[in-house]
């Protein structure tokens, strides 16, 4: 099979976090702790496939947490077109991952189908559990179905040669993951899955959970779908930019040649 491109890209950051907000269990949770937000691209050839959408301006108002770039500003190095994109994953529905949906109107979304029986369930009437999802970003998502582009998958699935979906669970109910070939081996894109490497490599899980066994069970699951541990990218760390070389503008970070510097833990 032939390898793909990977690009992370850069669109918001937090920087006024601590531990607290990255692990359940922790020795110093009043330590700053970082985040930024991406959205993941897969390039061979001509084919793109976008792994989530970010969030717009708008969401950035709602929340309170301003975005560096509109996503499709972000995106622009690489040459994409957002009416030209044809097929988007969405790894979950949360604002920060699923918020850009309509700025690529033509394109079929991906996804698990426990994800939208998840933000659109019973689950949603309890605040703590809708809080991480937008009504109108669930809606546009369910007028995409209507319109014929969504693809549901139960489980894992092969979505092309060399990209494959895995279900992790845990922090959202339909959350999965992406493997990818690239030159380096066979990468995971986490997502959520793992918010950072200390996430699944020191199996410290995150505040925002639904099921805990499955996010422990699915840090396991990550370690065995990637060749080597260096190869999980995980959602929101921001050492993917230090133990990657930059792409072709600063906000993008070339994935497939593989890691220039030891990835932590």
């Amino acid at each position: 099979m032939q390898p793909w491109e990977v690009h992370a890209v850069k669109y918001a950051d937090r920087n006024a976090r601590t531990r607290r907000d990255s692990f359940v269990f922790d020795d110093n949770h009043d330590a700053p702790h970082a985040m930024d937000y991406f959205i993941w691209v897969l390039r061979q050839g001509d084919r793109v496939i976008l792994v989530d959408t970010g969030y717009d301006d708008a969401e950035a108002a709602a929340r309170g947490r301003p975005i560096r770039m509109d996503p499709r500003t972000a995106l622009a190095p690489l040459g994409i077109i957002p009416e030209a994109v044809r097929d988007v994953v969405v790894t979950h529905l949360h604002y920060d991952h699923a918020g850009g949906l309509h700025l690529f109107p033509n394109a079929t979304l991906h996804m698990q189908a426990a994800e939208m029986a998840f933000a659109t369930g019973p689950c949603m009437c309890h605040d703590h559990m809708r809080a991480p999802f937008t009504a109108g970003h669930v809606c546009e998502a369910v007028r995409r179905l209507y319109s014929g582009q969504v693809v549901f998958h139960e489980g894992d699935a092969e979505l092309a040669p060399g990209v494959s979906l895995h279900r992790i669970g845990g922090h959202s109910r339909g959350l999965q993951a992406v493997r990818v070939l690239t030159g380096a081996g066979w990468m995971v894109l986490a997502s959520d899955a793992a918010h950072y490497y200390e996430n699944v490599l020191a199996r410290k899980p995150f505040p925002i959970v639904v099921d805990l066994q499955d996010m422990l069970d699915g840090f396991d699951r990550l370690l065995h779908l990637a060749d080597r541990p260096e190869l999980i990218i995980p959602g929101h760390d921001p050492l993917v930019r230090q133990c990657f070389q930059t792409g072709v503008a600063d906000h993008i970070t070339r994935l497939d040649t593989g890691p220039i510097r030891k990835v932590p833990g």
